[in-house]
């Protein structure tokens, strides 16, 4: 008999209700139509229509970030992907809970097209929603199930492809493919520029190296970042341009825009084609010195498959002062590269 009332009372756990909605959750977006370059924000607003404080399993809500699937989003009605983290944890425990008082409420922006796929031209239907068994914190603060769900929302995106385009896209701007992570819609516009930028650098500077070629006539341009005139060092930047050129036009870029550190961006070099852009990079110029476009060909030019650059020196100072002091780890430095490809100012 006790083995059966135990069990029946298991079986009345598992049967519980979620608990009470006493949080409402609602969703504005800050405009009806967005275009390719904007971000996609919304509002979303949490508010205790109860009379009594209510706790809130915080990576459930969007204060401090999001780190999960929070928002059900559709184009034409069809789910899209979700792009953000999904995170193992531990059990729930007090500190992990949000205190909401009666009456209080909290509002936070969230940009979503960084987390989910909405680089498609088209109408976007857009919900809040999430349920966990520990959602909220009962008596004690004993995890209880619950649900937010707000009610559905619709903006348009006249986004990057055009309507009915089926993701991941392939853009125009590299041969082999560029690709995003964590980058919002504007970010990826800003992004395409860079890698057309960076690329027309190359080609240029591969062109310069071609043309004086076998006859010693490079000129300040190169003696500037590279050192007096030595046929093997020339082979060697050569060789760097043909290879860093493919990579531009034929190789799978993708860029990550999750960095927030200080500086311009960082790859891994045995682990081509992935870039990962940082704070300085988002501030800094299309073109010219330390822009965006010579990042990406600096960044580039360290993968282990391209050029194996290294990082000797930084800045043009430095940089210029290499090239008359050894000029043998001039060639292989990647701020070097950058500067010839940027060219800025122009040189012959």
């Amino acid at each position: 008999m006790r083995h059966s009332s135990l069990l029946s009372c298991l079986l009345a756990l598992t049967t519980l209700p979620a608990l009470a909605q006493d949080v409402s959750v609602t969703i504005a977006p800050v405009r009806d139509k967005f275009a390719r370059s904007d971000e996609v924000l919304v509002r979303v607003t949490l508010l205790n229509t109860s009379a009594t404080p209510q706790f809130l399993l915080k990576w459930h809500t969007p204060a401090g970030g999001v780190a999960a699937p929070l928002f059900e989003v559709l184009r034409e009605g069809q789910p899209v992907r979700y792009l953000g983290i999904k995170v193992k944890r531990a059990a729930p425990g007090p500190d992990d809970y949000l205190r909401l008082e009666p009456g209080a409420s909290l509002s936070s922006t969230v940009e979503l097209s960084a987390l989910y796929e909405m680089n498609v031209t088209g109408p976007y239907q857009l919900r809040y929603r999430t349920a966990s068994s520990g959602l909220f914190a009962g008596a004690g603060m004993r995890p209880m199930p619950g649900t937010l769900a707000s009610s559905q929302v619709g903006i348009w995106i006249d986004g990057r492809l055009p309507r009915g385009a089926r993701p991941p896209a392939k853009q125009a701007a590299t041969g082999g493919g560029l690709e995003f992570s964590k980058c919002s819609n504007a970010q990826q516009e800003q992004l395409a520029a860079a890698v057309d930028a960076g690329k027309a650098m190359t080609v240029d500077a591969h062109n310069y190296l071609a043309a004086g070629a076998g006859g010693n006539q490079y000129g300040a341009r190169y003696a500037n970042w590279f050192g007096v005139f030595d046929a093997g060092r020339a082979a060697i930047v050569s060789s760097n341009y043909t290879a860093i050129r493919d990579a531009f036009e034929n190789k799978p870029l993708k860029i990550d825009c999750g960095c927030n550190e200080d500086y311009f961006a960082y790859v891994y070099p045995a682990q081509p084609y992935a870039i990962y852009v940082c704070k300085a990079f988002w501030t800094a110029p299309l073109t010219g010195t330390d822009s965006r476009g010579g990042t990406l060909l600096h960044e580039l030019s360290h993968f282990d498959v391209v050029a194996a650059t290294d990082d000797h020196v930084y800045g043009q100072q430095g940089a210029a002062e290499l090239a008359r002091m050894d000029p043998a780890r001039a060639v292989r430095n990647a701020d070097s590269h950058e500067y010839f490809g940027e060219n800025s100012p122009p040189q012959q």
